[in-house]
């Protein structure tokens, strides 16, 4: 069984340029007449939406933390099915991972290294030259010995300032036995805006993110060994194909709406996937301009950035009350983080749908980090008790204006436990994400609390 080959762009540090060249990458192999897979380590939403527009298909996000690392093999698969090559974008240093937690690789828990190891792909090391000369051959060579387990394939250096200065680093890279594999000169054609969680979503940045893409496009083509990359690529994955089929789906026709566009765009490509695979009809409708579609039984609200637009959701009226008269019905939401601040009374003042009593507001706190999670309530998603390791990542805090059931108690910063979100009749809305092929028979079970509300109705 052959596995896609793979390679995976790390740095010794975030900021060194990794997405630029792992984004521009994709975009160049592509053009090459490749058929590329594109790839997240960790639980980013922002990267991958760069990546789709670049290699032309769904970017996923390969995390051990949420998924675990069973899953990892059989979701490259998945994802790098019929491609000739995948780009695995990592998550900040090569070796930084979750604080404390080591993986069976030896690595970091969650870390690019772990990943790398997972997939058994060589590293491509990203690293910014700006103020480096010959003393990079020493972070070379610590990169490269510091974990015999992680391959380092080459180097690309990026924001080289000269012909001079390209010399210099190509004889120190040399002197550290790695195989330089691109030199990228500085430069000030790239622009994309970056906001208080990252950069500005791809679907927000419009013609300017395609623009940008383009640019980082051309950048690699010129200046990175794309044919070196090709043969440096490799995997030895031989887990089977994950799928997205439920055990049991349901047979009568469901509909369920999803929330997307521009203030809801953080979600994972395999929870469309798995939803059709429980035998329900998804569709996509934006909550700043669309209604909800007409039949809807169930409704799903992902994160995203609902603070750069309470204005404009506060003024679309009719798919408040829609959704405000869904859920009095019974028809199950599932919403996370920037959804559970759509459903509550007010966001930063603006009126939104007021199914759950209280006030969410922006604030210059960022709450950020893996967090272990139990149910505490029944649900459509979840049965109490139910264990699953999300993720946290916002700077909005919502007040109640009355006492709700939370819907986890989660393990925080500093082994603190803290109550997250609600859980009101059909309702499940919290601040945690988590990924859906982690706990399938949740998807599942919401397709099925959504054809018993039809069938009720």
């Amino acid at each position: 069984m052959v596995s896609t080959p793979a390679v995976v762009i790390a740095a010794p540090a975030s900021g060194s340029g990794k997405t630029t060249v792992a984004t521009g990458l994709m975009g160049a192999l592509r053009r090459a007449g490749h058929r590329v897979a594109p790839f997240k380590v960790g639980p980013d939403f922002i990267d991958p939406g760069y990546h789709r527009l670049a290699a032309g298909r769904p970017s996923r996000n390969l995390d051990p933390v949420l998924l675990g690392e069973h899953l990892i093999g059989p979701l490259y698969r998945h994802g790098s099915d019929d491609a000739d090559i995948a780009v695995v974008e990592g998550v900040m240093g090569l070796f930084d991972g979750r604080i404390s937690e080591v993986a069976s690789t030896g690595a970091a828990r969650g870390s690019t290294a772990h990943v790398a190891g997972l997939l058994g792909a060589p590293v491509v090391l990203v690293v910014d030259a700006r103020g480096q000369s010959h003393s990079i051959a020493a972070l070379l060579h610590g990169f490269a010995t510091f974990d015999r387990a992680v391959r380092i394939a080459g180097v690309i250096l990026n924001r080289v300032g000269s012909a001079r200065h390209d010399a210099v680093l190509r004889q120190a890279c040399e002197q550290a036995g790695v195989p330089v594999l691109g030199a990228i000169p500085r430069t000030d054609e790239l622009s994309v805006p970056s906001r208080h969680l990252g950069l500005v979503t791809a679907i927000e940045h419009g013609a300017r993110a395609e623009s940008a893409i383009e640019a980082m496009t051309a950048l690699v083509t010129r200046h990175v060994d794309l044919p070196a990359v090709l043969a440096a690529a490799a995997s030895r994955v031989s887990d089977q194909c994950w799928t997205p089929a439920a055990r049991a789906p349901v047979t009568g026709p469901v509909r369920i709406a999803l929330a997307a566009g521009r203030a809801f765009s953080f979600g994972y490509a395999e929870h469309v996937e798995m939803l059709r695979g429980a035998g329900a009809e998804v569709e996509e409708f934006d909550p700043l301009r669309e209604p909800l579609p007409a039949d809807t039984d169930a409704l799903v609200l992902p994160g995203g950035f609902p603070e750069e637009f309470g204005a404009e959701l506060s003024a679309n009226e009719t798919v408040r009350r829609q959704i405000a008269a869904l859920a009095a019905r019974g028809g199950p939401i599932h919403a996370e983080c920037a959804g559970l601040t759509y459903l509550v009374d007010d966001l930063d003042g603006a009126p939104m749908c007021g199914v759950i009593g209280g006030s969410a507001r922006f604030t210059d706190r960022l709450t950020l980090g893996y967090r272990d999670a139990v149910a505490v309530a029944d649900s459509p998603l979840h049965a109490i008790g139910q264990r699953v390791v999300g993720h946290e990542f916002h700077r909005t805090t919502v007040e109640f204006t009355a006492p709700v059931q939370p819907a986890w108690r989660l393990r925080g910063p500093g082994g603190r436990v803290l109550d997250d979100g609600v859980v009101q009749d059909r309702v499940h809305a919290a601040y945690l994400h988590t990924h859906p092929a982690a706990a399938p028979d949740s998807v599942a079970g919401f397709v099925a609390a959504a054809a018993t509300s039809k069938l009720a109705g």
